[in-house]
C-alpha cells in the first residue's frame, strides 16, 4: 500500500519555548515527519525552522487587541458592543492569515494546538472554526486545557463564542485529548467523541549520559557537596502546589536546597511572592534559576553559563511534582525519562490515568504527611532502591507513554480523515 504523504499545518497562539503545548507539538511533528509527512507551523510567537514557519502576530495571546478582548470578555457577565466589534475585526484578519498559510504551503491537514480548547485568543478559535466550515479542510484538534478546567474563564461574557468554537462540533474536525476525564467531559458537554493521546517522551532513545559541561552545575546553583538537590521543574503558578515542595524540604532530616527551574510566565507575580515568603517562613533555601536555564546551552546577557532542563534532571537527587491540577503531567514523564525519583501529588489525572499503571513514586495526597517525609528520606538514602525504581518506571513509561503511542493513534486519525 502506498504511504500517504501529507502537508500538515500546526496552528497555535505560541509555538516557542518550553511550555507543554510547544513541547508536545514538537513531538507530534517529529512522529509525523518520521511517517513521511511535511510539517509547517503558524503562531503569534514562533521558534520553529524559518522555512517551515508562518509568523502571524495576531495569533498571540500577548497581542494588544487580543489582551483587550480578554479583558472585555472574562471576569464579567456582559460584553460591550465594542468588544464584539473588535472580536469580529480580529477574526477576519486571522482568517486571512490562515488562508495565506494554507495556500503558501499547499496544506492538506490542519492541527490546531490548544487553539480550539482554551480561549486565550477568541478570534483565533472563531477563525479556525469558520475556515473549517468554509474550506472543508480536514483538521485534528489537539486539546490540552479546556476552559471549564480553569476558574478564571468560568465567569464570562462570551458563552456564545465558547459554545461555537471551544471546541466546535464539526464533521471535518477530529478531536484528541490528553486524558480520560477530558474525554468524558467533552462528550458530556458537547456530544463530541475524542481519541485519548497522552503526553509522551521518546523512551526508545534514552538520554545521553551527563557530560563535563554540567560538572559545575551544582556549584552554579549554590548546592554544597553534602546537600541534596531537590528539583521543582515547573513554572511558578498556583496549581503547581510549590508550597508542598517547600514544606517537604523543610521536614526531611538532611541538608537540601529546592531549585525551581522556571519563572512565573504569563500568570502574574503574586504567587511567586508567596513562594519566596513561604520559603523564608520555613527557612528553606530555595533557588530560582530561570535566568540560567533555557532550551539551549550557552551564556545569558550577563555572561553566565546557561544549562538546559535536561542538565538539571540529570544532576538532581529528587524531583517534586506536587501539582493540584494538570492536563496530563509532562514533568512527571520527564522525571521517569531521566530516571529521577519523584514525589508526586495524587492529582485527579494521575489518580485515574497514570498511577494505576504501577509507577514507583513517593505519593502525596494533597498534603505532606509523615509517610511522604519518611518515603522521601528512604529513597534519598538508598541508591539501590533508587536504581530499582528508575528501571521499573522507565520500562512502564516505554510501554504506555512512548512516541509509538502517538504514532499509532495519529495514523488512525489520519485514516479517519482521508481513508486508507
Amino acid at each position: 500500500m502506498h504511504k500517504m504523504e501529507l502537508k500538515i499545518g500546526f496552528i497555535s497562539t505560541r509555538l516557542a519555548g518550553t511550555d507543554g503545548v510547544s513541547l508536545e507539538t514538537a513531538k507530534w511533528a517529529k512522529v509525523l515527519k518520521e511517517e513521511g509527512h511535511d510539517c509547517y507551523f503558524m503562531a503569534g510567537e514562533i521558534d520553529t525552522p524559518a522555512e517551515k514557519s508562518f509568523l502571524f502576530e495576531e495569533c498571540s495571546f500577548d497581542h494588544p487587541a487580543i489582551k483587550e478582548i480578554d479583558c472585555g470578555c472574562f471576569g464579567r457577565n456582559i460584553r460591550k458592543i465594542e468588544t464584539s466589534r473588535l472580536i469580529q475585526e480580529m477574526k477576519v484578519k486571522i482568517k486571512k492569515g490562515i488562508r495565506e498559510f494554507i495556500a503558501k504551503f499547499d496544506l492538506d491537514l490542519i492541527i490546531p494546538e490548544n487553539a480550539l480548547t482554551i480561549p486565550m485568543n477568541i478570534p483565533l478559535g472563531l477563525a479556525i472554526t469558520e475556515i473549517a466550515v468554509e474550506t472543508g479542510i480536514q483538521m485534528i484538534a489537539h486539546h490540552h486545557d479546556f476552559f471549564w478546567e480553569r476558574k478564571r474563564f468560568l465567569k464570562n461574557g462570551c458563552w456564545d463564542y465558547l459554545n461555537k468554537a471551544f471546541p466546535p462540533h464539526l464533521p471535518m474536525i477530529q478531536h484528541a485529548v490528553l486524558n480520560s476525564s477530558q474525554d468524558n467531559q467533552l462528550s458530556l458537554r458537547t456530544g463530541i467523541s475524542a481519541t485519548i493521546i497522552p503526553n509522551v517522551m521518546d523512551f526508545a532513545n534514552p538520554p545521553a549520559p551527563p557530560d563535563e559541561y554540567t560538572d559545575d552545575l551544582r556549584e552554579a546553583l549554590g548546592i554544597g557537596p553534602d546537600e541534596k538537590f531537590i528539583l521543582q521543574p515547573t513554572r511558578i503558578v498556583q496549581r503547581k502546589g510549590i508550597e508542598h515542595a517547600i514544606e517537604l524540604v523543610h521536614r526531611i532530616d538532611m541538608d537540601a536546597k529546592l531549585v525551581i527551574s522556571h519563572a512565573s510566565g504569563d500568570e502574574g507575580d503574586e504567587y511567586s511572592e508567596r513562594v519566596v515568603d513561604y520559603s523564608k517562613l520555613l527557612g528553606v533555601d530555595t533557588v530560582f534559576c530561570s535566568d540560567i536555564v533555557d532550551e539551549k546551552r550557552g551564556s545569558n546577557s550577563k555572561g553566565k553559563k546557561i544549562y538546559t532542563l535536561s542538565d538539571l534532571y540529570q544532576k538532581c537527587d529528587l524531583v517534586t511534582y506536587p501539582s493540584t491540577i494538570e492536563g496530563f503531567g509532562n514533568a512527571f514523564l520527564e522525571a521517569l525519562y531521566y530516571k529521577c525519583p519523584v514525589m508526586v501529588n495524587n492529582y485527579s489525572i494521575y489518580n485515574s490515568d497514570i498511577g494505576p499503571k504501577g509507577f514507583k513514586t513517593i505519593l502525596m495526597d494533597d498534603y505532606v504527611s509523615k509517610k511522604t517525609v519518611a518515603d522521601t528520606e528512604k529513597i534519598l538514602n538508598d541508591s539501590a532502591l533508587k536504581d530499582k525504581w528508575a528501571k521499573i518506571n522507565y520500562d512502564l513509561g516505554s510501554r504506555y507513554f512512548s512516541h509509538d503511542i502517538v504514532r499509532q493513534k495519529l495514523n488512525t486519525l489520519i485514516m479517519d480523515c482521508f481513508g486508507a
